[in-house]
C-alpha cells in the first residue's frame, strides 16, 4: 500500500509536505491512559502516521465505558484496554508500531518507559498520576501533554515543553481534592473534543508548526461552546533529580486491597473503616467500627483516629482513598490500605447499603 496515497491529503498542506510526514514517521508518542481521553487521541495519531506509539493502562474494558470509549466494542468489555487499543489502531494504520503496556504507571516503570518516546500524552482522570507524569517528565526531559475533565468543562495544556512551565507551576497542591469521571459523571462528547485537542499539539509539537500551549490552558466548555485561554508562569519550582524522584515515588506504596478479602473483619474491634467521602455522597454505607471524616477534612480531624488499629480507608471509586492513605502514611499510622473500587465496587458486597 503506498504511504503517500494513506496521508495524501495532509501532505498536500504546506504546512506538513513531504518533510513533514517524514517527521511524523520518526515521532514515538506514549500515552498514559486508554480511557475517554486515550479513546479520542488514540485514533487520530495512528491515522495521521505517528510511526511509534505507546499505550499504559492496567484496566480492562467495562460496559460503562463504552459510551465514551468509543474504540472499544461491546466483544471487548472484560479485555485489556492497553490490548484491545492497540488492536483497533493497529487495524487503522498497520503502517506503525504500536505498543501496549498492560501495567499500572508507577514510580517504578515511569523513567524507563519515558526514555523510550518523544512525546508523553496524559490521557488520565487521577490527580497523583498527572504528578507522577510530570515529574517523570522533567527527569526524562519530555514534553507532557496534559488534558483533564470536569463534568462539562476541559483542559488542555502543554507542560515542560522547551524548559517551558510545569503542572506543578499551575497546580502546585499536590493533595486536590479533584474529582474523577466515575465520582462527578462525564458525558462522551467532552472526553473526544478534549482529546482531540491534545492529538492537536502531539502533532504541532512533532511537526513544528502553529502555537503550542506551553504555558497558557485551554478550558472548553461543551454546554455553551465557550472557549478560554490562561497565560500562566514558570514558578521557582526547582527541576526534580532523578534521586529526588526514586525517593519520592520508590518509597513505601499505597497497600491496595479487596473489599471481598476484608469482608470477614467488618466485626472486629482491631478494624476500622474510613470513609473519606464527603457526607452528602450517595450510596451510603452502615458498617461496625465506621467513621467519616471527608478527605478535605482529615489532616485537621487526624486525632479522631487510632494509630495502633488497622484502618481500611474507601471513598466512591477508589482515587480519593489512595491519597487519604498517603497522607495517614506520611503522619506514621502503619497500617493503613486503601480498598479498591470503592463503595462502587462494596456496594456488590454488602446488603447493608442504603440508596
Amino acid at each position: 500500500m503506498n504511504s503517500d496515497n494513506r496521508y495524501n491529503r495532509q501532505i498536500i498542506l504546506p504546512e506538513i509536505g513531504a518533510e513533514g510526514q517524514q517527521k511524523l514517521s520518526k515521532s514515538k508518542v506514549l500515552v498514559i491512559g486508554a480511557g475517554g481521553l486515550g479513546a479520542s487521541i488514540l485514533p487520530y495519531l495512528a491515522s495521521a502516521g505517528v510511526g511509534k506509539i505507546g499505550i499504559v493502562d492496567d484496566d480492562v474494558v467495562e460496559i460503562s465505558n463504552l459510551h465514551r470509549q468509543v474504540i472499544y466494542k461491546t466483544s471487548a468489555v472484560g479485555k485489556s484496554k492497553a490490548e484491545e487499543a492497540k488492536l483497533m489502531i493497529s487495524e487503522l494504520n498497520p503502517e506503525i508500531e504500536v505498543e501496549a503496556f498492560s501495567e499500572k504507571l508507577s514510580g517504578k516503570n515511569a523513567i524507563s518507559l519515558f526514555e523510550k518516546y518523544d512525546i508523553i500524552v496524559d490521557a488520565t482522570d487521577d490527580i497523583s498520576i498527572k504528578y507522577l507524569i510530570n515529574d517523570a517528565c522533567l527527569v526524562t526531559n519530555k514534553p507532557m501533554v496534559y488534558g483533564s475533565i470536569f463534568r462539562f468543562q476541559g483542559q488542555v495544556s502543554v507542560f515542560n515543553y522547551q524548559n517551558g512551565p510545569t503542572y506543578r507551576c499551575l497546580y502546585p497542591d499536590e493533595n486536590s481534592n479533584a474529582l474523577n469521571c466515575e465520582d462527578a459523571g462525564v458525558i462522551g462528547i467532552s472526553v473526544g473534543i478534549i482529546g482531540m485537542f491534545q492529538a492537536n499539539e502531539v502533532l504541532k509539537i512533532i511537526l513544528g508548526i502553529g502555537a503550542v500551549l506551553s504555558g497558557k490552558i485551554l478550558v472548553y466548555t461543551i454546554l455553551n461552546n465557550e472557549q478560554q485561554k490562561y497565560d500562566f508562569d514558570k514558578s521557582d519550582f526547582q527541576n526534580i533529580s532523578r534521586e529526588t524522584f526514586e525517593e519520592k515515588y520508590n518509597k513505601a506504596q499505597v497497600e491496595e486491597i479487596s473489599f471481598e478479602s476484608v469482608l470477614n473483619e467488618i466485626n472486629k474491634d482491631e478494624a476500622l473503616f474510613l470513609d473519606v467521602r464527603n457526607e452528602d455522597e450517595l450510596p451510603k454505607i452502615s458498617l461496625k467500627n465506621q467513621i467519616q471524616i471527608p478527605l478535605m477534612n482529615l489532616e485537621n480531624e487526624i486525632e479522631k483516629l487510632d494509630k495502633n488499629q488497622t484502618i481500611y480507608v474507601f471513598c466512591q471509586s477508589g482515587i480519593r482513598s489512595k491519597i487519604a492513605t498517603e497522607l495517614l502514611q506520611k503522619n506514621q499510622f502503619k497500617n493503613v490500605k486503601s480498598i479498591v473500587g470503592g463503595v462502587l465496587g462494596m456496594k456488590q458486597l454488602v446488603g447493608k447499603i442504603k440508596v
